[in-house]
């Protein structure tokens, strides 16, 4: 930092460096850097960028104060990376020629405009000119192209630098970029190519450069990679610039691409030359973000459809990254580092551990024969990945009893005569603790009690409870193993498959299950989001009231999220972050003249519907195949798909030549009406050819989808509710009572509110008539009222009635 230009805008979490566990860089909200002016206010001692323009006589002492005088800094070695950057490095030379032009001239609105756009490619061997990367400029001028950097020669205000600048990274790591190279610039091409053909893509993406810019090369330095602290720096830095650059990709272009549906836009009293500005909705943050609440939901419901098609899942297992393997150690250690200094070695390390565990669980068979699986990747608040892999097994293969279940899993410690590595495995990776009485700074300690109810009971065998949950045998076997002076017993071990232990030489916890709740478990993000800051920032009225505002979710997934070194390797390595087999497909659906229809801003609704395509969707079409093919008038929607494959391109059915895959209807909730009761007919109707198809129901056509459920009967005939309102009408009036026909409206729980208010209205309004004549008398009286003092007015000094 005494030669960064910039100051780093990055929130560090340090709330698990407390020696447990390899230290970690974890950073969370978002990241910017900041520049100032060329100098200083006054009083003020010089910072960052300044100190390369003021006062440069005392320019090594002035360097080292910034950082609070720290006694480990040599002033020598500090004056002789000055004398480098000044000799080499662009940056340092543009903001030296303007410390010459302040010092030789007194004009007072001087500015330094660091260039984005230029000529040169500045990378390392091909150094951009200080005139192509800095320009002095008098007076108040055009800042220009909005990546351009503009420095005033002296004011308080910081100014946030575009991640896009191609000197983003070089002006906060000098250093790392000593030439003042470039970093990732716009526009780069992927490849050099002589083909006339365009193709689809030729942009090199901000993803791209970042994982070919961590890659260890023998033929360039390896300064970046041996940085230690600060590499870890460089990668959250870059990851936040990623996710920057996709972020503002569909804030920008959401607002131009819009839906709605068919009919809204079809609407006869609109003008047909509307624009689509005027029209539709705009999506904030997509479920195609990876990583968004909305993407988790997806998954979540996925995971869902797969146990619904194989049932329960049967084994649960916790893979996690060991940051002492021989694979990583041989890496870092010709090099003088520790594991942590090297995420992206333990990234992939990681996964390539991973790709063999999950070949030998589901291509090899090691725990039986499984026919679907499903797994996340997580990052633990230490950084290390872990994975969580749920099996489905083949009915031949599955361990029904407790006796099959102590064929595969053990929670025991081995005897050390007997088996000397399984042994030394288990003290080191499958020991939970100590904690408790012996260690209360455990993690797992909450309100004074281990959050994972360590110690377990001894148990002589395994056994199911009746909630379903396996209670593994633990023998007091005498065999104990000694951790932080503490000696452990059966008690403290996490269940493990002594195979893959030994295997694998790292935590591998293994659970028997027979719940799908533990697929909740494996997207707990989908309630809890990821790892994230707790507090919200709500404006406040003078008066002291707080004021809601629209939520604004792609600044919120950016202030509250958290970001480790290992998670950003993950992710600009490409690395999926969710896996499942085999694959589920959405199958949508809508009411009449409900599809979507997508279209952009400034296009004509009349001309979005003269598209061919606009009345066409993947439900028409499957309604449209269950005409021409046989073989589909057996076969419900979500069945459908095992026998065909839809063709997004053409948007047709075809029948399927190979493959398995799960159809899965979206979820809608039941108060969105109609189309819920559309999506439980689909469940059973098979083979429709048309909207009436489906509700024909008992030999005719219902009056609607919710009609036809009830005749299908999955709907009740509120007859607790008609009885109810009669029950209360013997003693609550007529305001009551409606009151009450309201209540059960909105709670969304009455399946007919048309047959509960046939059988109820006149109970309902047995007070309307004595309201309605009680208000036409106070009428009547009211105007013969005003009659009477009329007339009276006429004859003065006379009282007569009328």
């Amino acid at each position: 930092m005494i030669f960064a230009f910039t100051s780093s805008g990055m929130k560090v979490d340090n709330r698990f460096q407390d020696g447990r566990g390899p230290p970690n860089l974890r950073i969370y909200g978002q990241v910017c850097h900041q520049i100032g002016s060329m100098l200083p206010l006054p009083g003020e001692s010089p910072k960052f960028a300044q100190l390369y323009i003021f006062d440069t006589d005392n320019e090594v002492q002035n360097r080292i104060e910034a950082i609070g005088n720290n006694p480990y800094i040599i002033p020598d070695t500090v004056k002789r990376l000055k004398l480098m950057l000044d000799k080499f490095n662009t940056h340092a030379k543009s903001f030296r020629m303007a410390a010459d032009r302040l010092k030789n001239c007194s004009l007072p609105d001087l500015k330094l405009k660091l260039i984005s756009d230029r000529s040169t490619d500045g990378r390392i061997y091909n150094h951009p000119t200080v005139s192509e990367v800095a320009a002095l400029i008098v007076g108040d001028v055009d800042t220009g192209h909005k990546r351009d950097i503009l420095l005033e020669r002296q004011s308080g205000q910081l100014k946030r630098i575009s991640e896009f600048n191609p000197s983003y990274l070089s002006y906060q790591y000098p250093l790392l970029f000593p030439y003042g190279e470039d970093g990732f610039r716009v526009g780069v091409l992927l490849r050099e190519t002589n083909s006339k053909k365009p193709m689809k893509r030729n942009k090199l993406t901000i993803r791209e450069w970042l994982a070919f810019r961590i890659q260890s090369r023998n033929n360039e330095a390896q300064t970046l990679l041996l940085s230690r602290r600060l590499f870890q720096q460089f990668l959250v830095d870059g990851f936040t610039m990623m996710e920057s650059q996709r972020l503002n990709y569909i804030r920008k272009h959401q607002k131009r691409l819009r839906v709605s549906k068919y009919g809204n836009l079809n609407d006869g009293e609109q003008n047909a030359n509307t624009q689509g500005s005027n029209k539709g909705k705009r999506v904030v943050l997509p479920s195609t973000y990876v990583g968004s609440r909305r993407f988790m939901e997806q998954l979540y419901f996925d995971g869902m459809a797969i146990c619904s098609h194989f049932g329960f899942p049967n084994l649960f297992i916790t893979f996690t990254c060991n940051p002492n393997w021989p694979e990583i150690q041989r890496l870092v250690a010709k090099n003088n580092l520790n594991s942590q200094d090297r995420p992206d070695i333990i990234s992939r390390v990681f996964k390539i551990k991973f790709d063999e565990l999950l070949c030998d669980l589901t291509k090899k068979h090691v725990l039986g024969r499984v026919v679907a699986y499903i797994y996340t990747i997580e990052f633990q608040k230490r950084g290390l990945p872990h994975s969580h892999i749920l099996l489905f097994l083949h009915p031949s293969s599955k361990y029904p009893t407790p006796d099959d279940i102590d064929k595969i899993i053990s929670a025991e410690i081995p005897t050390e005569q007997d088996d000397k590595p399984l042994y030394d495995l288990v003290k080191t990776h499958m020991i939970h603790g100590p904690c408790g009485i012996a260690n209360r700074s455990s993690p797992c300690m909450k309100d004074g009690k281990c959050s994972k109810y360590f110690p377990k009971k001894f148990q002589p065998q395994t056994i199911v409870d009746q909630y379903g949950y396996p209670m593994y045998r633990r023998r007091e076997t005498g065999n104990t193993v000694m951790k932080k002076q503490v000696q452990l017993d059966n008690r403290y071990v996490v269940p493990y498959n002594p195979y893959l232990l030994k295997k694998y030489q790292a935590h591998v916890n293994m659970e028997w299950c027979n719940q799908s709740t533990s697929i909740k478990y494996l997207f707990k993000y989908i309630n809890k989001g990821y790892d994230r800051i707790t507090a919200a920032v709500v404006q406040t009225e003078s008066d002291g009231t707080s004021v809601i505002r629209n939520v604004d979710e792609i600044k919120q997934y950016l202030d509250c999220r958290y970001v480790s070194p290992s998670e950003a390797c993950w992710r600009l390595f490409s690395f999926p972050i969710h896996g499942r087999s085999p694959a589920v497909e959405r199958l949508y659906f809508h009411l009449e003249g409900d599809n979507s229809v997508y279209y952009t801003d400034y296009e004509l609704i009349d001309e979005v519907l003269d598209k061919p395509s606009v009345k066409e969707s993947m439900f028409t079409a499957w309604m449209e195949a269950n005409k021409i093919y046989f073989e589909a008038q057996n076969l419900t929607y979500s069945q459908f798909l095992t026998k065909f494959v839809y063709d997004r391109r053409y948007r047709r059915w075809r029948p399927r030549k190979r493959g398995h895959t799960i159809g899965r209807l979206i979820w809608v909730p039941p108060s969105i009406g109609e189309l819920y009761y559309l999506r439980m007919m689909l469940t059973v109707v098979k083979g429709p050819t048309c909207y009436e198809d489906i509700k024909f129901v008992d030999g005719k056509i219902q009056d609607s989808f919710r009609d036809a459920c009830f005749h299908m009967g999955f709907l009740n005939d509120d007859s607790e509710y008609v009885a109810a309102i009669n029950e209360a009408k013997d003693w609550g009036s007529g305001h009551f009572l409606r009151k009450l026909f309201v209540t059960m409206l909105l709670s969304d729980t009455v399946n007919r509110p048309r047959h509960v208010w046939e059988q109820t209205w006149r109970t309902l309004s047995d007070d309307v008539t004595f309201l309605q004549r009680k208000a036409i008398l106070a009428s009547t009286i009211e105007v013969v009222d005003r009659i009477n003092h009329y007339i009276l007015d006429l004859i003065p000094g006379e009282e007569k009635d009328i």
